[in-house]
C-alpha cells in the first residue's frame, strides 16, 4: 500500500506539480495509472537476477528525502501531503529505497555494454556532420534602463533622454562603456560591465537580436527599446558560423553516446522482463 502511496505522490508531483490528494477526474486518473505502472516496474526489476547484490550509497535516501521535501514551499505542506496519501517518513523512506534500488538495477544493465569510445564516435560524428553545425555568434554587452511611468527618472520620455546621454558620451569615449553600464544599466549584468556573454541569433528580444547582428565588433547601437526599456548594445566580438571539428565534440559526444546507450539497453531489457511477465500471467 505505501510504495503506491508513495509513487502516486512521486507521479503528481512530475506530472503535476503537486500531491495526489489535491488532483480531481482526469489527472488523479492519470497519476493512479501511472503509479500502478511503478510498482509493477519495481516489482520485476526488483525480483530480477540483476538486481542481486546491487547496494546504494549510505546517504542516497536521505537525499532523496530531502529533494522531496524542497519541492514543498514549506514543512507543513510536506507533513499535509504525506498524511493526504498515508505515508509517514518511515514509510515514504522505504518507499525511496525500494525505487533508487530500481534505478540502480537500470543503471547497471544499461552499462553492461561499456562507454562509447572514440572510434565509435569519430563515425557517428562522420555519419550526422550536420548535428554539429555551430551558427554565428557575437559576444555581446549592453546596458538597460527600465520604463516605468510610477517613477519620475523612469518614464519613457526621461529614460529615452537618459540613455541618449549615455550614448553620446560614448560616442566621445567608448572605452568607458563597461563603466557606464556598471552605473547606469539596470540589469544585473551591470555587475560585470553590461556582459552578455556570446550568444547566437534568437536569443535576445528581436529588437535587440536584430540591432546586435548588424553591428561590427567594437560597434555601438543607437538605443534600442524593448519591452523592459532602452538598451544600448555593443557588439565585442564576432564568431563565424562554422563546422565544429570532431576534437571539440569528442569528449562531450562520448558522454551523450555512452548516455543513450545505457538508456536504450535499459529500456529494452525492461520492456523484455514485463513481457514475459506479461506472457507467464496469460499462459497460467
Amino acid at each position: 500500500m505505501s510504495n503506491t502511496a508513495y509513487y502516486e505522490l512521486k507521479a503528481a508531483l512530475a506530472l503535476f506539480g503537486r500531491d495526489a490528494s489535491s488532483l480531481e477526474g482526469a489527472d488523479r486518473e492519470r497519476v493512479q495509472s501511472v503509479a500502478r505502472r511503478y510498482v509493477q516496474i519495481e516489482a520485476v526489476v526488483l525480483a530480477s537476477d540483476e538486481a542481486q547484490g546491487v547496494c546504494l550509497a549510505p546517504d542516497a535516501v536521505t537525499s532523496s528525502l530531502e529533494e522531496i521535501r524542497g519541492s514543498f514551499p514549506e514543512v507543513e505542506a510536506f507533513n499535509a501531503a504525506m498524511d493526504a496519501v498515508g505515508l509517514n517518513e518511515t514509510a515514504l523512506s522505504a518507499a525511496l529505497q525500494r525505487d533508487l534500488l530500481v534505478e540502480a538495477v537500470l543503471s547497471r544493465v544499461g552499462s553492461r555494454a561499456g562507454e562509447v569510445g572514440r572510434t565509435e564516435a569519430e563515425i557517428f560524428y562522420l555519419n550526422h556532420r550536420e548535428r554539429f553545425h555551430s551558427p554565428e555568434r557575437r559576444t555581446a554587452r549592453h546596458i538597460l534602463i527600465t520604463v516605468n511611468e510610477d517613477y519620475t527618472d523612469n518614464t519613457r520620455e526621461r529614460v529615452q533622454h537618459r540613455i541618449k546621454e549615455i550614448a553620446r558620451r560614448l560616442g566621445n569615449k567608448p572605452e568607458r562603456f563597461e563603466e557606464q553600464a556598471a552605473k547606469h544599466s539596470e540589469c544585473p549584468t551591470a555587475l560585470n560591465g553590461g556582459l552578455l556573454g556570446e550568444v547566437p541569433r534568437g536569443h535576445l528580444y528581436p529588437e535587440l537580436d536584430e540591432a546586435l547582428f548588424a553591428l561590427r565588433p567594437g560597434e555601438l547601437s543607437a538605443p534600442v527599446e524593448s519591452e523592459l526599456g532602452f538598451h544600448l548594445v555593443r557588439c565585442d566580438a564576432i564568431s563565424p558560423e562554422r563546422m565544429l571539428s570532431f576534437e571539440e565534440v569528442a569528449d562531450s559526444l562520448c558522454q551523450r553516446l555512452t548516455e543513450e546507450r545505457t538508456q536504450r539497453d535499459a529500456k529494452r531489457w525492461l520492456a523484455a522482463l514485463l513481457k514475459r511477465q506479461t506472457d507467464t500471467v496469460a499462459a497460467g
